[in-house]
């Protein structure tokens, strides 16, 4: 008997509103993730409760004002119109869900739950594998599944850092808005702990070293660098860029933990002495606009950048809701081969 489908899209998530005890709630949850945080729970319970949750939620909010839209929070209003434009090209449910925050993925099951699906496929909306996205969406989901929709079959459709298709996609969003002169282009994407490579890698041969840069190993479907590595060299190629004008680096670390190196602010710091003013950077790590881009890079990134000598400073958008990346997404899902682009989770 042919089972009813349905897609499930999921995102990061952001605080319902940027009032602190809001954004407070947020933290709580996305903190208090063991994929995020990966200690024990009674260390990480203290580390949130006592050091971050004190003081922080008050300097995030005012992070949030500094972005946030009349209509609510960038990220959820830009995945609404995401979600609105796949649904209208496929003829099987489409739900919205956020890991963290709302809509919620129990909500977004529960929707289509209620419209009769039996198996869903869900699409974390992260390029790259991670600990910290890709593997908790699948956690998150299957905990979800198994408790409150036991008869649901959820299957995942996998990293996606390496299709021509979506490379294709992003390099042109990035021509269309590159400028017809730059000294360089940085591509920066979200930082993790070091120690997360090595968590994720079952196949434990990874040494975060130029191993990264090897044609093909086992560890690579699970290494987050090489496949960020893997995204800046393959747009580079696609829009015929010298070498010497790339970069890339990690974003938003936190603790005093080595995360993966070098490190965007220090990069977006030093630049101006090498000679390079006139500087573009893109964030692959991340489909869709958020705190991590728009104040992170286009506001505070800006400011570090022409604080040390940076004279021109050009971010070019998220994939967002682009037709042609509306287009990618729903032509994974149609493909006749889409069986073989989903990674089963036992």
């Amino acid at each position: 008997m042919t089972k009813n489908k349905g897609v499930l899209l999921v995102n990061l998530g952001s605080p319902d509103s940027t009032k602190v005890q809001d954004v407070r709630n947020y933290l709580r949850e996305f903190l208090m993730d063991k994929r995020v945080i990966d200690v024990p729970f009674l260390i990480r319970k203290m580390i949130v409760e006592l050091f971050i949750l004190p003081n922080r939620p008050k300097k995030s909010a005012e992070a949030y004002r500094s972005i946030w839209w009349k209509e609510g929070s960038p990220l959820i209003q830009i995945s609404k119109k995401l979600h609105k434009k796949v649904q209208e090209k496929l003829d099987i449910p489409v739900a919205l869900g956020m890991r963290y925050g709302n809509p919620s993925i129990y909500t977004a099951l529960q929707e289509l739950a209620d419209k009769g699906v039996q198996q869903v496929i869900v699409f974390p909306l992260y390029p790259q594998y991670a600990m910290s996205t890709t593997e908790t969406v699948i956690e998150k989901t299957k905990e979800v599944a198994s408790k409150h929709f036991p008869e649901m079959e959820v299957q995942f459709i996998a990293s996606f850092y390496n299709d021509e298709a979506y490379i294709t996609t992003l390099a042109q969003s990035i021509k269309e808005k590159l400028p017809t002169a730059f000294d360089s282009i940085l591509f920066s994407y979200h930082g993790i702990p070091e120690r997360h490579i090595y968590k994720t890698d079952p196949t434990k041969t990874c040494t975060i070293n130029d191993c990264c840069f090897a044609d093909s190993l086992p560890s690579h479907p699970y290494c987050y660098r090489h496949q960020c590595y893997t995204v800046t060299e393959k747009v580079r190629k696609k829009l015929e860029l010298p070498t010497e004008k790339v970069k890339h680096s990690f974003q938003s670390r936190l603790g005093r933990d080595p995360w993966l190196t070098p490190y965007t602010d220090k990069t977006l710091e030093s630049l101006p002495s090498e000679g390079i003013k006139n500087l573009v950077v893109v964030a692959p790590a991340f489909v869709s606009d958020c705190l991590e881009t728009l104040e992170e890079i286009e506001m505070e990134g800006k400011h570090l950048f022409e604080q040390a000598g940076g004279t021109q400073f050009t971010y070019i958008p998220c994939l967002n809701d682009r037709d042609d990346w509306v287009d990618y997404i729903v032509g994974l899902i149609k493909s006749n081969t889409f069986a073989e682009n989903l990674k089963k989770i036992s």
